[in-house]
């Protein structure tokens, strides 16, 4: 578990599973990730993929919520979903997403800093990266205010991708 000013975040869990089926369909989250609302079942399965992800690499995403209510935010996540990019990314990837509602508070920055600091500190990943679409410029902004730097363009899934890595602050110079 992690904790911000105004957040808790803890590994996705089945009990996520109906905030994540209204997350999946707003629009405002799903536009740069997929494009489109996600069924029910894809939602599950994304679920048990992640799920997955802490049981096998004890990293993956975390369901953000608002300390002081419960509600359910987004999520971010220290990821290896061996993406067919080109080119490789080769380390760590940082994603994260948050629900319409919760645009432009300030609480991606508060997550994607929380599970940062977690990387940097537990994981020790000399780098991140982070895939993010051109159009998609929140994510590029708090990508840079976070220290993330372009360093390739890439494609993923015949769609052009900005690549970005951010080199641990802690780690060897």
């Amino acid at each position: 578990m992690l904790s911000t000013a105004r957040l808790t975040l803890t590994p996705v869990a089945v009990s996520d599973y109906d905030d994540l089926v209204l997350l999946w369909q707003d629009a405002a989250f799903t536009r740069h990730i997929t494009g489109r609302n996600l069924s029910a079942e894809e939602v599950w399965f994304r679920l048990l993929r992640d799920i997955g992800h802490w049981s096998v690499l004890g990293r993956g995403n975390w369901s953000m919520r608002l300390t002081e209510t419960g509600a359910y935010v987004g999520s971010v996540g220290v990821l290896d979903y061996h993406r067919d990019v080109v080119p490789p990314m080769g380390a760590p990837e940082l994603g994260w997403g948050i629900g319409g509602a919760f645009q432009g508070q300030g609480l991606a920055r508060e997550g994607v800093s929380a599970a940062l600091a977690w990387a940097d500190a537990v994981l020790k990943a000399p780098r991140t990266v982070c895939m993010i679409a051109p159009v998609n410029l929140a994510s590029l902004r708090l990508a840079g205010h976070v220290g993330y730097v372009r360093y390739a363009d890439g494609i993923y899934r015949d769609e052009p991708t900005i690549l970005m890595e951010r080199i641990n602050p802690s780690g060897p110079r």
